[in-house]
């Protein structure tokens, strides 16, 4: 996280941070986001040996962030200790398309589709029973990121700290 810190402070960003090791990275920038998205897209397989050719970058406003959180279904990520939350964003795919790779096993998932995300909820006693991974081989995941709940939120704590 280190070396990506670096590699996008090298694109003149400014207040670049990292939150676990997972690609989260906050920015400041006064470009537009379809430039950020761009410019990272592109600095990535130049600075780093990658695993594969496909690189999709998420750019996400404050706004839209504190949007995901605040537009959540009733009671959605509320109870950690019964259920795993997790936000699915969406790239490039409507949400009608992406729902259509979910296949919710009754009485342990549900999911709820937003704007520019889905909604997973897991029952944590039955986690193991979930469809949730079933979707990581399909061509729609390709086009999805999946954040749980508490780095979705603590994204959003770490911009309003910025």
């Amino acid at each position: 996280m280190a070396d990506l810190r670096k590699c996008l402070q090298t694109l003149k960003f400014t207040d670049v941070a990292t939150y676990i090791a997972s690609g989260n990275v906050i920015v400041r920038s006064d470009k537009h986001a379809n430039e950020i998205k761009a410019q990272i897209e592109e600095a990535l397989p130049r600075s780093f040996r990658l695993d594969d050719e496909l690189i999709k970058v998420l750019v996400l406003s404050r706004d839209q962030l504190n949007s995901v959180i605040s537009n959540r279904p009733d009671g959605f990520g509320e109870s950690p200790d019964k259920y795993h939350s997790d936000s699915v964003f969406l790239m490039d795919i409507a949400p009608e398309e992406a729902l259509a790779v979910f296949a919710p096993r009754e009485g342990v998932d549900r999911i709820w589709a937003g704007d520019g995300v889905i909604y997973s909820q897991r029952l944590s006693a039955r986690r193991t029973e979930s469809r949730l991974s079933k979707i990581v081989g399909t061509p729609a995941y390709r086009s999805m990121t999946i954040r749980n709940w508490s780095t979705t939120t603590k994204l959003l704590e770490l911009l309003d700290e910025t």
